[in-house]
């Protein structure tokens, strides 16, 4: 939270934080999460901790979802792409 008034005091529209910290976030500005992953099963966590499905993120109050490792990594990028479009 005291790293989303900075950034709101130093006049950022958002910003990007974990799922876990959307809500919290979007009190003070417009978020963005980061991260999101497709549902358990779908996706590999990898090195993050704290994930979220996209649907859970804009759930939670994200007005923008930022998704790589799922889609870059994955055998058939366009599928991925609108599976996880398809979950919104």
């Amino acid at each position: 939270m005291r790293l989303t008034a900075l950034a709101r005091e130093a006049g950022l529209d958002g910003v990007v934080c974990a799922g876990a910290e959307v809500a919290a976030a979007k009190k003070a500005c417009r978020t963005a999460s980061r991260r999101p992953r497709p549902a358990p099963g779908r996706s590999q966590a990898g090195d993050q901790k704290r994930v979220v499905t996209p649907r859970k993120a804009l759930d939670a109050g994200a007005s923008i979802l930022v998704v790589g490792r799922p889609i870059t990594q994955a055998a058939d990028p366009d599928l991925a792409a609108r599976a996880i479009a398809a979950t919104l």
